[in-house]
């Protein structure tokens, strides 16, 4: 584990909890896609969906906030995040302050409700509480997923398929809500919005099983049941790999099977960066050589959904 160096109250809220290498880019992946989406099909609509992205990031800060707010009150004596705890000790951070911080992100993501439920009709609500319920529930309550070791599915389809879906129909509302009933007369919903962020989807739980391998030892402190805790190292990194082989054989099949033009294969510019970070996860087991791969990882899906929306809109 790396040594605790001192961090100032800035670097320690930006580095260690907004963690924006982190979470901006996971959060903006499957937006960008259901944007690249609503273009083809002539639906875009940028302040529905420039609203709906602001939602999903802060839910996903909101979740990563509870999730150290469980480590520091749940495992103290932990030293997964050994920063924050001497920030505490020190009075750089306390736990007053992560809860307000948590109350902040929810709060500000509930704001964006009225607007979204006036453009999306009462399926936002629907969308709304899975997000709550799946930030929050990452590392708290009884039935915490993180713990049970299911965040890995529950991941891909969050992002590969729930994020992807919600941002398209923010967009396409109109084509599926009546103004004056529910539910409304709507023409069948695209599979291509079920279907195009699963790549996505796979990248982001990249991101995620990185950390898994980060950590291992201190999940396995905690009593998480990861599949690097339960199978090891190995399990892991053949998980990442064959997700990372799905991510780039699948846009074949959105070109010649769901007719999109060979402009959707523009993701595979990527894949040297992909094979440079499989190449690091596939030959390195220290914190200190994994740590600057999630960030690393995270860019990858950026990048990647990016170039994904780009060929979906061609």
């Amino acid at each position: 584990m790396a040594p605790v160096s001192p961090l100032s109250r800035r670097e320690l809220w930006v580095r260690l909890l907004l963690y924006p290498t982190h979470t901006l880019p996971t959060a903006a992946a499957p937006v960008l896609v259901g944007i690249g989406l609503a273009i083809h099909d002539h639906v875009f609509a940028a302040l529905p969906a420039l609203v709906g992205f602001l939602a999903s990031w802060l839910l996903h800060v909101g979740g990563v906030f509870t999730d150290n707010y469980e480590l520091l009150v749940r495992h103290p004596e932990n030293r997964e995040h050994p920063e924050l705890v001497e920030a505490i000790k020190k009075g750089t951070l306390s736990l007053s302050v992560l809860r307000g911080a948590i109350a902040f992100c929810y709060g500000a993501a509930l704001l964006t409700g009225p607007y979204l439920l006036h453009v999306g009709g009462p399926l936002v609500v629907a969308f709304g509480i899975l997000g709550v319920v799946s930030s929050w529930s990452y590392a708290a309550g009884p039935l915490a997923y993180a713990r049970l070791g299911l965040a890995d599915p529950i991941f891909f389809v969050m992002f590969g398929i729930v994020a992807v879906v919600g941002t398209y129909f923010i967009q396409a509302a109109p084509l599926y809500l009546s103004p004056s009933d529910w539910p409304p007369a709507a023409p069948a919903f695209p599979l291509n919005a079920f279907v195009l962020g699963l790549p996505v989807g796979a990248l982001v739980t990249n991101v995620l099983l990185i950390d898994d391998m980060r950590d291992h030892v201190p999940d396995r402190a905690k009593g998480w049941r990861t599949g690097t805790v339960r199978f090891g190292m190995a399990w892991t990194r053949f998980e990442i790999v064959a997700l990372s082989a799905f991510s780039y054989i699948i846009p074949f099949w959105f070109w010649l099977g769901r007719g999109f033009s060979p402009w959707v294969l523009l993701p595979l510019l990527t894949l040297p960066q992909a094979m440079r970070v499989a190449r690091v996860i596939s030959t390195r087991d220290r914190f200190e050589d994994l740590f600057p791969m999630t960030p690393k990882a995270a860019t990858l899906a950026v990048f990647y959904a990016a170039l994904l929306a780009i060929g979906i809109a061609l």
